[in-house]
């Protein structure tokens, strides 16, 4: 895992989601933040608009049990990973 990726999705709940940080760890699950199903399908979203990566449905469905921040993490950085050369430059 990343740290500054696990950094950015951290920011995110804080900011946008009002998660209190002492409840965001990498091993914390996405039912455990407190968020509702929506919500959660918005803090994805915005998870990857704060990347300008989308994560296949088949990679991850938030409403999936046991889905721990330190995973969602990884997508992210696999997405990144995969993004052409000429958009990860303009990123």
């Amino acid at each position: 895992m990343n740290r500054p990726t696990f950094d950015a999705i951290s920011s995110v709940l804080i900011d946008k989601f009002k998660v209190e940080p002492a409840k965001i760890d990498p091993e914390t699950t996405l039912e455990q933040i407190g968020l509702d199903s929506l919500a959660l399908m918005e803090f994805v979203f915005a998870v990857e608009d704060r990347f300008d990566v989308r994560i296949p449905e088949d990679k991850l469905d938030p409403r999936q049990a046991g889905v721990t921040l330190r995973h969602l993490a990884e997508l992210l950085d696999e997405a990144i990973a995969a993004k052409p050369a000429s958009d990860a430059a303009a990123a």
